[in-house]
């Protein structure tokens, strides 16, 4: 069974086609979704991390059809957005890290672990007791990542994950994405360096695939066009 399964999918907001004919099937552990502005990518995230609702069509991810199994759903997928504050709940950053685990209703002993585990992970352990809305930009996306990463997702989909930060911040958090793990990671970026360190690459185009295969080929192609 394939990761990630789209047949007809159509979204319709107001009198608004937002996404329409999407269809395909990938397996791939690392996939980019790459577009301009406006395209339909950030849509296609939401729809896969079970946070929008298709108007029309069937969509199975890890074999779960996101509008019949979405607390199953949230359970396997994790999300990582642009804007981490999106995501900072808790007044801690250790706080906010082990609010991730509330649904797993682990021992309080393992719950401890797990999060003193993730915060390691990170480079978060000395930040630990630091009030979660004071950190810096990167800080805050690396928290985003621990909060996410610590109930061991099988799929992350992370939206323009580095968007906002430095070229140093950016890289630590691309590694973590890319990390060797159980995890599958769909990747929605501007980034074409970072797009091109995926298995395969999904061109998003007035609200439906345009092309998908190698990550050299699409961005090849879509780097022309944006030539003319």
């Amino acid at each position: 069974m394939s990761a990630l399964e789209l047949a007809d999918v159509h979204v319709r907001l107001g009198d608004t086609d937002v996404l329409h004919s999407i269809t395909a099937t990938h397996d791939e552990r690392t996939i980019a979704v790459i577009g301009e502005n406006g395209s339909g990518k950030s849509t296609l995230a939401r729809l896969l991390g079970g946070l929008a609702t298709a108007t029309s069509g069937t969509i199975r991810v890890l074999g779960l059809d996101p509008a019949r199994a979405a607390a199953q759903l949230r359970r396997r997928v994790a999300v990582i957005f642009a804007n981490p504050d999106a995501q900072i709940i808790m007044p801690t950053v250790a706080e906010d890290v082990a609010f991730s685990l509330r649904s797993a209703r682990l021992p309080r002993g393992e719950r401890t672990r797990r999060v003193q585990e993730a915060l390691e992970r990170f480079g978060l352990s000395e930040l630990a007791d630091r009030s979660a809305h004071d950190l810096s930009g990167g800080q805050k996306q690396l928290l985003a990542l621990c909060g996410a990463f610590v109930r061991s997702p099988e799929l992350v989909i992370a939206d323009e994950p580095t968007a906002y930060l430095d070229a140093r911040n950016a890289r630590r958090v691309a590694d973590h994405l890319f990390a060797d793990g159980a995890h599958r990671l769909v990747l929605v970026t501007h980034d074409l360096d970072l797009a091109r360190r995926c298995e395969t690459a999904i061109l998003v185009q007035d609200g439906t695939v345009a092309r998908t295969g190698a990550p050299a080929e699409i961005i090849a192609a879509y780097e022309q066009e944006l030539r003319c």
